[in-house]
């Protein structure tokens, strides 16, 4: 029996996890870096210290008792693209670079949206996706990101990812965030608002704009605004801004099967957590349950595995 250790240290969650290559269980942690009232977001220099901090934690929690490390992976930037970077990263290389030395146990390294789409992939049960020649399309929506991604599973890459659609320009997360945030919601703002928006009964008709399979979202942040202005109740805000970014998603991907036809579709990212969205765009492709949506080091784990190969797919 081994074990593979996963480490994850984004903008917003300071994440490890642990899965078991025998039977695929995972064992998970994971904490939000804090941000002050009425901030909506972190510079990278206090994100780097709160990882600094809170990772040591989170490992305790973790290593409950002696595990048998046989590989160890962390997530090495946003992106896997040239020019793709953020220091909060460096924290979670760090660590697993030590831990790997230590262990003896070998060492891999991915990007923070490979993760994600690995986590979604292995909370749907879909991991035999990235040993067929069948492309999938993934959708990443996050507070950093809102890409539409064409996955091409590669036997020396394990998976190929092209941008063929997105936002323009604010991402799903901000809006959700910048909403949040003016109504008085701890940043980040996602389960707060979804728990406002619980309370409307969503008659605000929703708005988006879409062209092909890319969507302008800054709409969404000034329209919410003027709806607060306006004394809108704060339910109805709530809901209307999450329609709306929901209303984006299920336009890009009505038009991704047009142009795709029947490509499977997996849906990941924090926002993509989100009941709404997912009791409106299920029957369209596969969510991850939550705790595989929000940020978390599950796929960094999944990936490092089936790269070194002590799991096979």
């Amino acid at each position: 029996m081994s074990f593979v250790l996963g480490i994850d240290t984004s903008n917003y969650t300071t994440s490890c996890a642990l899965l078991d290559t025998a039977d695929m269980s995972i064992r998970s942690c994971k904490k939000l870096l804090p941000v002050k009232q009425g901030e909506r977001g972190l510079r990278q220099s206090d994100a780097v210290f709160h990882h600094t901090k809170q990772l040591p934690e989170l490992m305790k929690q973790l290593f409950d008792k002696r595990y048998d490390l046989s590989a160890v992976g962390y997530s090495y930037a946003p992106r896997c693209a040239e020019g793709s970077y953020m220091p909060c990263f460096l924290v979670g290389e760090n660590v697993a670079q030590a831990v790997s030395l230590a262990c003896g146990a070998d060492l891999e390294k991915t990007s923070h949206q490979v993760g994600h789409i690995l986590a979604a992939l292995y909370s749907c049960g879909k991991l035999d996706m990235l040993s067929s020649d069948k492309p999938f399309a993934a959708f990443h929506v996050s507070g950093g990101t809102t890409d539409l991604l064409l996955c091409e599973p590669d036997k020396a890459k394990l998976i190929n990812i092209t941008q063929i659609g997105g936002s323009r320009d604010l991402k799903g997360g901000q809006a959700i965030d910048r909403t949040g945030v003016r109504l008085g919601l701890s940043f980040p703002c996602g389960k707060e608002l979804e728990r406002l928006a619980s309370e409307s009964e969503h008659k605000i008709k929703p708005k988006a704009s879409v062209d092909g399979l890319y969507c302008s979202l800054s709409g969404i942040e000034n329209q919410c605004m003027k709806l607060i202005d306006e004394s809108c109740s704060v339910a109805d805000v709530a809901a209307y801004c999450i329609d709306c970014v929901c209303l984006a998603v299920e336009k890009m991907t009505v038009n991704l099967r047009h142009e795709y036809k029947d490509i499977p579709i997996i849906y990941a990212g924090g926002v993509m957590s989100n009941r709404f969205i997912k009791s409106k765009l299920e029957k369209y492709g596969s969510f991850a349950e939550p705790e595989f949506s929000s940020d978390n080091a599950v796929g960094v784990a999944v990936y490092a595995a089936i790269r070194k190969g002590k799991i096979k797919i």
